[in-house]
């Protein structure tokens, strides 16, 4: 991944013209309200690849849930989606809401506002890797017998997911978890974590479970009481979004899972 470069503070220049708001580096000034999100955000894993042609996306209120919007928004938002060619609506019992079978890609403005919040991402997950690892320390020291088990089960259950929206919730509950067994309050980590939340995208479930495999190395490091072994298994969980969360994705030129 290409070095961030830091915002420079020397003053700009006088312009001899007026600028351009829809410039490139200039889009992401504009604020989005929550239906433009949530049309960002599915549209991006659209063009990305993460949701492929003909997938069935999840009933509206597990979308709203996840995405922390009202239902109402996400109706308005797939309703509009549909209509930009990006998904489509299918009538009966076997029909719900689909990504199109070709659709329409770079079709949704928002996706560039939304991108250009790229360095506040990177920062974010730089953030919560010095968290994640402070946490997972103490947790391997503190963390009792029931919330290990408690850990344990939300493992499973992640395993056994078979919606991305089902998947997500149960992440967040297994983290709130691992820094609850601290012992120490959760609401600062919380807030860390849901401000990153809000950069999630919908992600295929083999993706996802295959994440998982790093939650279970955690607890069997917790079990085991040894703190060196959590921290290195959480570094790199959450390392690994720099590359995997739509930042990176982009920078890869990524298509999608093979």
């Amino acid at each position: 991944m290409p070095p961030r470069s830091e915002p420079s503070a020397a003053a700009s220049p006088v312009r001899s013209r007026p600028v351009d708001l829809g410039a490139p580096a200039l889009v992401g000034i504009r604020r989005l309200t929550a239906l433009d999100t949530v049309r960002a955000r599915i549209a991006l894993a659209v063009d990305l690849g993460l949701l492929g042609p003909g997938e069935r996306l999840p009933a509206s209120e597990e979308i709203a849930r996840t995405l922390g919007v009202g239902e109402m928004t996400v109706r308005r938002a797939l309703v509009s989606l549909c209509r930009d060619g990006v998904l489509e609506r299918r009538p009966g019992r076997a029909g719900g809401t689909l990504v199109a079978e070709r659709p329409a890609r770079g079709a949704v403005q928002e996706i560039a506002a939304y991108a250009a919040s790229a360095t506040a991402v990177h920062r974010l997950i730089d953030q919560r890797v010095l968290v994640e690892c402070g946490v997972a320390h103490l947790a391997a020291r503190e963390a009792g017998e029931e919330s290990l088990a408690r850990l344990r089960s939300l493992v499973e259950e992640m395993d056994a997911a078979a919606a991305w929206t089902d998947f997500h919730a149960l992440d967040q509950r297994f983290h709130e978890a691992v820094a609850a067994a601290t012992g120490l309050p959760v609401e600062p980590y919380r807030a860390l974590l849901e401000e990153l939340y809000a950069y999630f995208l919908p992600y295929p479930i083999s993706r996802l479970r295959a994440s998982n495999d790093e939650h279970r190395r955690l607890v069997d490091a917790l079990e085991r009481r040894d703190p060196v072994a959590a921290v290195e298994v959480a570094r790199r969980h959450v390392s690994v979004l720099h590359e995997s969360m739509f930042v990176g994705l982009l920078d890869q030129g990524d298509d999608g899972p093979g």
